[in-house]
């Protein structure tokens, strides 16, 4: 195994992970708050599933997005 190469591979996972999900949640927290279906305060419990199956692994990250 190439180390540099498997490292350099994970940030590029991660940099596109870290983007795509901000921008999805950027998305999702804009649509309900058009809708009502939230307030502009508050906070909201999130939820992260990292899976590599081939490896056998699952992970869960838990966090909170404030929104003030």
């Amino acid at each position: 195994m190439d180390e540099e190469t498997f490292n350099l591979s994970i940030r590029k996972f991660l940099k596109v992970v870290g983007v795509s999900s901000q921008r999805e949640i950027e998305q999702a927290i804009a649509q309900a708050l058009a809708d009502g279906t939230i307030a502009g305060t508050g906070r909201f419990p999130v939820t992260m599933t990292l899976e590599l199956p081939a490896a056998k692994l699952k992970a869960k990250f838990d966090g909170e997005i404030q929104l003030e």
